[in-house]
């Protein structure tokens, strides 16, 4: 319904709420900073060196004669980094598995480096439609990169890994799914996994619901006319677009014209820079 619809933007706490967002104490955000506190945070509390997660390929890189090194993020753990030894062997006991947009089942060793080890691999889904079409697999990389720039700490996110799962099977069941409104759809919501859901109700500076036409990243959200100092301007359509991409299921991602997502892309993209420090490529048409 339309009201629901204002509910949530207007609130993005309650909508995180919903997602299953929980905020992590900030003692562990700062012990998770160092990786030596993290090891021996891990003995202490008596986590396994050898644990089982489900995770996505977002990155592999060549090292070595036949290793690679996997950035993965995990349904358990958040961001992973792992090395896959004699990965790049013809015989290799992991086969294909662990290429990017894998999803897989892992069991890892964590020894005393930063990086984990990789001794078992299953897959839960490859995503083999999307590999066979350019545009849905330029998607599908946009969004896996999108994940390993924003999301960089080891804390799980079980929000932001369903959001990114969605999406992978979203391109990869659904061709027609390609599109640059839908990849923004993602990065917003991606925004709001991440705790930087711009506020798209109210005037994000003094809370005015009416004549909101301009956006601004540095005050949170969209601004009437009294706050639009250092805004720029978000017509009607690119504000709506904004408001249903963010309160819709994403396979029920909205359309507008190339304006309007021309705006709402440099809104996600400033409040991205303003508030997460990162940068990302603009999503093309």
């Amino acid at each position: 319904m339309p009201g629901q619809v204002d509910l949530l933007v207007a609130h993005p706490a309650a909508l995180q709420e919903r997602l299953g967002l929980a905020a992590e104490a900030a003692w562990l955000g700062r012990v998770q900073s160092h990786p030596v506190r993290v090891r021996h945070l891990r003995k202490s509390v008596g986590v396994p060196p050898t644990f089982r997660t489900e995770a996505v390929v977002l990155r592999s890189i060549r090292y070595g004669e036949a290793d690679r090194v996997l950035h993965l993020y995990s349904r358990e753990r958040g961001r992973i980094g792992a090395i896959a030894k004699g990965v790049r062997r013809v015989k290799s006991r992991f086969g294909g598995r662990l290429e990017p947009l894998f999803r897989v089942d892992l069991i890892v060793h964590e020894g005393r480096g930063e990086l984990v080890t990789v001794t078992s691999a299953e897959t839960v889904d490859p995503h083999a439609g999307l590999r066979e079409r350019r545009d849905s697999l330029e998607r599908a990389t946009q969004a896996c990169d999108a994940v390993l720039r924003l999301l960089d700490s080891q804390e799980p996110n079980p929000a932001a890994y369903n959001l990114l799962c969605h999406e992978l099977q979203l391109l990869d069941r659904r061709p027609e799914a390609a599109t640059r409104s839908q990849a923004l759809a993602f990065r917003l919501k991606l925004l709001l996994a991440a705790g930087f859901a711009p506020e798209l109700g109210a005037c994000a500076s003094c809370g005015e619901r009416e004549h909101l036409g301009a956006f601004s990243a540095s005050a949170g959200g969209v601004v009437c006319p009294g706050c639009e100092a250092g805004s720029f301007a978000l017509d009607e359509e690119a504000h709506s677009f904004l408001v249903h991409a963010l309160g819709r299921q994403l396979a029920d991602f909205p359309t507008a014209s190339d304006r309007a997502l021309g705006q709402a892309d440099r809104a996600i993209a400033e409040t991205l820079e303003h508030h997460a420090h990162v940068r990302l490529r603009r999503v093309a048409a």
